[in-house]
């Protein structure tokens, strides 16, 4: 996969975050870096309602966030761990 190997290509945080910000349209880098913060949040045991307050983003957002977490072997819970 060529996507997957640019990515993994990368050396820098600082170069991961210009890489998506050329890929993506502002409004979709904007979606993804909310949904980072938004799964980090929950990682680190923020209450569901105190995530909506502080990112402005409905509960049922947020349940499919936790969802991510709660799958097995995955990906993205591994990095907040």
């Amino acid at each position: 996969m060529r996507l997957g190997s640019a990515l993994a290509a990368l050396k820098t945080p600082a170069a991961a975050e210009k890489f998506l910000a050329e890929m993506l349209t502002p409004r979709e880098f904007h979606d993804f870096m909310l949904r980072w913060e938004l799964l980090s949040l929950l990682a680190d045991g923020v209450p569901q309602r105190r995530i909506a307050e502080l990112l402005g983003v409905s509960l049922c957002k947020i349940t499919r966030g936790a969802r991510i977490l709660k799958t097995k072997n995955s990906l993205v819970a591994r990095f907040l761990k």
